[in-house]
């Protein structure tokens, strides 16, 4: 789909381009300026007084984001979610939005972060990995509705990961236990529970990695699909993990629509991704 419109009638009206970003208050602004932005189909009357003080995208009348979906310009280049109650967007990722310019809608991504590590789960350690991987999803369309710390311990890894793929997360990204130490057992666990296995996501994140180490082979990432949920394991470091998602984020929203199956309409049509 394409924007129709950017109308802002207490800014200067009609945009043809703008910035959208949030300032250290929360809200999300527009040109710097605070402003709730919102949508509406086309032709719809933006002369009312509930249009006023808004910043209003046009979509085309068959592309309506529903509660929780995104809007994303290019790749996620900007990324803006709807709030239906409050029929606002949130910015997610600062950006330019311009009429014409090509749009997504986006399904949320249902997502889960475990990370895996002795001292971690006994409070010896702070988490950096976790948190690294929340930042990185939540600009690729992720939220993360649940974390958690556990040992190093198979038995652990499995049913914590057994209990989000009940519970039909789309995504699981687990960090730490990748390596070569006797207590590194994430794929080990991940293994026992798989259904497949997407061999891919792992030499991708070995063959990109190369580029930073020349011991970027050892890590034993690796990737699963329990049910419907993939489950992506990353290395334990904030920088391991930040190179490794970023090795396999081209294809990675692409493999979530593929699995949950939305991306059955492809081939040109109006669609949600």
């Amino acid at each position: 789909m394409r924007i129709l419109r950017l109308y802002a009638p207490s800014l200067i009206g009609d945009h043809t381009l703008c910035y959208v970003h949030v300032n250290s208050a929360g809200e999300s602004c527009v040109n710097e300026v605070p402003i709730d932005i919102t949508y509406a189909p086309a032709g719809t009357d933006l002369t009312s007084e509930y249009h006023s003080d808004k910043m209003t995208i046009v979509l085309p009348g068959d592309s309506a984001p529903e509660d929780g979906d995104f809007i994303a310009m290019g790749k996620g280049d900007t990324l803006i979610r709807w709030n239906g109650s409050s029929r606002k967007f949130k910015v997610c990722v600062s950006g330019f939005l311009s009429v014409s310019s090509q749009a997504s809608i986006w399904r949320p991504i249902k997502t889960a972060i475990l990370t895996v590590s002795d001292k971690g789960s006994r409070g010896e350690r702070i988490d950096t990995a976790g948190p690294e991987l929340e930042r990185l999803i939540t600009a690729h369309g992720g939220v993360v509705e649940d974390k958690k710390i556990v040992p190093d311990e198979i038995n652990a890894i499995a049913d914590m990961v057994g209990s989000w793929r009940d519970q039909r997360y789309d995504l699981v990204l687990t960090t730490g236990g990748t390596g070569l130490s006797p207590r590194d057992v994430t794929p080990e666990a991940l293994m026992g529970i798989a259904d497949k296995v997407v061999p891919g996501f792992g030499e991708m994140m070995r063959m990109k990695t190369l580029e930073y180490t020349e011991r970027a082979f050892l890590t034993r990432s690796v990737a699963v699909i329990c049910s419907k949920t993939l489950v992506i394991a990353f290395p334990g470091s904030q920088r391991g993990a930040r190179q490794c998602f970023e090795a396999i984020a081209p294809a990675l929203r692409h493999g979530v629509e593929t699995l949950k199956g939305w991306d059955s309409e492809c081939g040109g049509h109006p669609q949600k991704h």
